[in-house]
């Protein structure tokens, strides 16, 4: 009785790894992420334009400064150098960043997943690095959102701890997960036009 060998996969066949947008189909994500981008790209506009009012000796940054203020006494000086139109605009910001979370989280986080798929072909490291990165802006956001929250209460009310530092440690990680996911998209999907990369 002859038994029969069981069918192996290539070795080079890349293990599937689960990102967030496993489930929408690669001829549609196209269509989802240029209206994101668009409305991302948008959004960054007015914010920034919302900001510049926000720009003082305490806050070179404005609202940057605000989120990275880290004590009590440095949140306290910066809500002190805004007037009372400032300080509109500074709730107007933090009310429309709610819209601009989930625009921007989803927009990089898709075009990471997008990149992964490709360069797993190449390396399984690189694809398993976007997808991490797909899931890390998921993070950023609501990081983003707790952040706001302690902004907010300490816009409308007074600086006072936990505060501070909440929105400080939501800030540096948010940050450091949309630089690299950026980073990452733009990078890898270069290298991912590259001759030898199968997309």
């Amino acid at each position: 009785m002859t038994q029969s060998t069981p069918t192996l996969p290539p070795a080079h066949t890349p293990t599937p790894t689960f990102h967030p947008y496993q489930r929408i189909p690669r001829g549609r994500r196209l269509a989802l992420f240029l209206p994101l981008l668009i409305l991302t790209l948008a959004l960054t506009a007015i914010l920034q334009a919302v900001n510049a009012p926000l720009k003082t000796a305490a806050a070179s940054q404005g609202i940057v400064s605000y989120e990275f203020g880290g004590t009590t006494a440095g949140a306290e000086r910066i809500l002190a150098s805004w007037n009372g139109q400032a300080r509109e605009h500074a709730g107007f910001s933090l009310g429309l960043d709610f819209l601009y979370m989930p625009s921007y989280a989803v927009t990089i986080g898709l075009a990471c997943a997008w990149v992964a798929e490709s360069l797993r072909r190449r390396a399984r490291w690189l694809g398993t690095a976007g997808v991490i990165l797909a899931w890390g802006l998921i993070v950023a956001a609501l990081l983003d959102a707790t952040e706001n929250v302690a902004l907010t209460t300490m816009l409308f009310g007074a600086p006072a701890e936990p505060w501070p530092i909440i929105a400080f440690g939501c800030a540096t990680v948010k940050f450091l997960l949309i630089a690299c996911g950026l980073l990452y998209a733009v990078l890898g999907g270069v290298l991912a036009l590259l001759p030898g990369s199968d997309s």
